[in-house]
């Protein structure tokens, strides 16, 4: 899956908080990211946490090397 066109960095790194902080299962994280960020709807939240969750091994990597 491509990086939607309307996903911002701040979505993926407050996913990534969200992972580390446990408060949920990242398949529910969903409503979560809409009540932070207002403007995603339902479809936009979703596209953005799929995308995110493709992605996250790739991006981790580069935390794991210094890079993030």
């Amino acid at each position: 899956m491509n990086e939607p066109e309307f996903c911002k960095i701040e979505y993926l790194e407050y996913l990534d908080e969200l992972r580390k902080s446990g408060v949920t299962n990242m398949f529910g994280a969903r409503p979560y990211l809409m009540d932070e960020y207002p403007e995603l709807g339902e479809e936009q939240a979703r596209d953005v946490l799929l995308y995110w969750m493709r992605s996250f091994g790739e991006r981790s990597k580069g935390e794991a090397n210094g890079k993030g």
